[in-house]
C-alpha cells in the first residue's frame, strides 16, 4: 500500500470514529483496496440494485455498497439516495461515511464497430453493522 492510500484508508478511519464526520468522496482505489478487490469472500449481502461487500480498516470495518450494473447506473437514483442519506442522523440508522461515483472511457464492440463505452461505478460506504441483513429480524 503506498503512502496516499495508507492515508486514505486512515482517513476513513478516523470517519468512522467521529459521529459528526460529514460524508466525502472517496476515491475507487480506497474502496477497491478495503473491500480486497471487491472479493466474493468479503461479500455480505446481495439485493435488486446491489451488492454489499464488508471494507476492512485498522480500527473497525465499514460495509460497501455496490450499486449493480456500471452502464445502467441512474444517476438521479445515485443522488436521490445519497442526498437523503446525508440528510438521516439518528441513533438506529446506520452512518453514510462517503460515496464514490467513478466513471472511466473503454472501447467496446458494437455492431461490428468499435465504440467507447462510459463504464460507470457508483458505490455508498456506510458503518458496518453486524449481525446481518435487518429483514431476518422484522416480521
Amino acid at each position: 500500500m503506498d503512502y496516499d492510500a495508507y492515508d486514505e484508508w486512515n482517513f476513513l478511519g478516523r470517519m468512522l470514529m467521529d459521529e459528526n464526520a460529514e460524508p466525502t468522496n472517496l476515491p475507487l482505489s480506497l474502496i477497491k483496496s478495503i473491500t480486497n478487490n471487491f472479493s466474493y469472500d468479503m461479500e455480505i449481502g446481495r439485493g435488486g440494485f446491489s451488492t454489499v461487500y464488508m471494507g476492512v480498516l485498522q480500527n473497525g470495518m465499514v460495509a460497501v455498497k455496490k450499486l449493480t450494473s456500471a452502464i445502467d447506473v441512474d444517476d438521479k437514483l445515485f443522488e436521490r439516495e445519497f442526498v437523503s442519506m446525508m440528510r438521516v442522523r439518528h441513533k438506529n440508522i446506520v452512518r453514510l461515511l462517503g460515496y464514490c461515483a467513478d466513471t472511466q472511457g473503454r472501447v467496446s464492440n458494437f455492431n461490428g464497430k468499435n465504440v467507447l463505452v462510459e463504464e460507470r461505478q457508483r458505490f455508498l460506504c456506510f458503518e458496518f453493522m453486524p449481525g446481518g441483513a435487518l429483514d431476518k429480524y422484522i416480521n
